[in-house]
């Protein structure tokens, strides 16, 4: 992808060699510009800065971009670090979160909303201090890895579906709620006769009004379970006949709040065995199908078994034509984190990274997805402190955190306050906003792309991976310094010589030499 020069070419603002530095800001107008406030990554947007800090992009019809850039402000390249409440420089913030680090036994790293730079820095910043990784949308990821793990997934990519796919079945999502610009991105403009079937919920009004696109939707009060296990025995081969219930109700082919029938077949023996199998059979005469869902939107706590069992389907599509699946998630870097952290360890995330001077026998990785859940680990009093990172938006750490546990937040500017408010036992630094003051780079909602990203402000914030990595050489000093302390304080005894091995008894029948 070419990113066009920002125009006016004025040298921008660096990010600074010490958090809290400030600096002048260069009014300026980015072309190309990608957008990180959704999986999306949409890269065809023009964003203004203004002198005073603020940013504006025009002729968007992204409500979700609008309400990121109006957190952006005049105030934000002043933004200092805290130390329990007070103004501090970066290098004292720095030191105190350090030694927070290097006294914790069962540190969190959590939140973790940032790019791959950052992602790699606070993976050997884990590794370090024995942390545990999660993200703030862990339970959102979770279920789509679990079915990853245990059956394997098919995935597409969105132009893919742009410039092929013909049959778009969603199942119990309407993607613009969350990504305003989906349809924009994958249906306008593209010269193709396309079906978009909603399973399991109403049609998506965003839908409306592209050109050579028929919209309906199939049983949008049926349980999800239901749903699914129907139409998966149906995919394998079985007859509707077989799968209809003995008393002859209807439930799940679905009427709205006025009575009115939503199915696409209104017919009284419109059974839902026979609705999914009509859809069935148009999966299998179309040229390309691809099923839409949200891994967040599923209801829980076993969401995994629907998007094994959406997998499933589309397995048996691709015996005789082609399908695949696209999951909507990602984030505030959640994809981008969860990829980093399966490269660089071989675990997703949800995994404990142990400290290279770990006990004898103990594992260096331990991945549990019930067990390291962030919220679970916090109501529990599992952990002794945490590492919160927030750098796209201004999410503020759990409400269930004691105030006795030591928090660190690499945050978004507009979370001082809240930090500020806390008080004792609390660090904030303020960090940059990857594509806001900093480059870097986030994968994209299909998984396996990876998009470039430019800073259109640059105020003087220092990025993620800048200040995790000077936090990892300060801990590390810390910690070399703890345990020399405490082996000169207790120097732990040798053991004595073991005595000699008793020999074996003697078999039942046989001499001794």
């Amino acid at each position: 992808m070419h990113l066009s020069p920002t125009d006016p070419s004025t040298p921008r603002t660096s990010a600074p060699s010490s958090p809290g530095v400030t600096g002048a800001l260069v009014p300026a107008i980015t072309r190309d510009w990608t957008c990180p406030f959704c999986p999306l990554l949409c890269d065809d947007l023009s964003v203004r800065s203004h002198g005073d800090g603020t940013l504006s992009v025009q002729d968007t019809e992204c409500s979700r971009l609008t309400q990121a850039l109006a957190q952006y402000g005049a105030t934000d390249a002043q933004c200092r670090s805290l130390v329990d409440g007070s103004e501090v420089d970066g290098t004292a913030a720095l030191a105190r979160a350090a030694q927070l680090l290097a006294n914790a036994r069962r540190p969190l790293f959590g939140g973790l909303a940032t790019d791959v730079a950052g992602a790699r820095a606070l993976y050997a910043l884990a590794a370090e201090c024995g942390a545990i990784l999660d993200h703030l949308h862990g339970d959102a990821l979770s279920p789509a890895t679990l079915a990853l793990q245990d059956r394997g997934s098919f995935f597409t990519t969105l132009s893919e579906v742009r410039s092929r796919a013909d049959l778009l079945v969603f199942f119990g999502c309407q993607p613009s709620r969350r990504y305003p610009r989906f349809f924009t991105r994958t249906l306008a403009g593209a010269d193709l006769a396309r079906e978009l079937v909603f399973v399991g919920c109403a049609a998506d009004p965003a839908a409306d009004g592209f050109a050579q696109t028929r919209t309906e939707t199939l049983l949008p009060h049926a349980d999800p379970f239901d749903t699914l296990a129907l139409w998966s025995a149906l995919s394998e081969g079985r007859e509707p006949a077989a799968l209809q219930r003995d008393d002859g109700s209807h439930d799940g082919s679905g009427h709205d709040a006025s009575g009115n029938d939503t199915t696409a077949d209104a017919r009284p023996d419109a059974t839902p065995a026979a609705t999914l199998a009509s859809l069935q059979a148009r999966i299998a005469a179309a040229r390309y199908t691809v099923v839409v869902y949200e891994p967040g939107a599923l209801p829980g706590p076993h969401a995994a078994l629907l998007i094994e069992a959406l997998n499933r389907i589309v397995k048996a599509a691709n015996r005789t034509s082609r399908a695949a699946c696209l999951a909507l998630g990602g984030d505030d870097g959640a994809l981008t984190v969860n990829q980093t952290v399966t490269w660089l360890s071989g675990m997703p995330l949800r995994t404990r990274v142990s400290k290279p001077a770990r006990i004898a026998g103990t594992a260096p990785l331990d991945h549990d997805p019930y067990r390291y859940r962030a919220s679970r680990l916090i109501a529990d009093g599992e952990v002794d402190a945490l590492l919160w990172v927030a750098s796209f938006a201004p999410q503020a750490w759990p409400a269930s955190l004691d105030a006795a546990i030591p928090l660190i937040v690499l945050g978004h500017p507009a979370l001082a306050n809240a930090a500020k408010a806390r008080g004792a036992n609390t660090v904030f630094i303020p960090v940059a906003t990857p594509a806001i003051d900093s480059g870097g780079h986030l994968f994209r909602v299909d998984s396996s792309v990876v998009m470039p990203l430019a800073a259109a402000r640059g105020a003087a914030l220092a990025p993620v991976a800048e200040i995790a990595a000077r936090l990892g050489a300060l801990t590390s000093e810390l910690s070399g310094e703890l345990s020399s302390d405490i082996s000169s304080a207790r120097p732990i005894p040798r053991p004595s010589a073991a005595p000699p091995a008793r020999p074996p008894a003697q078999p039942p029948g046989e001499a001794r030499p």
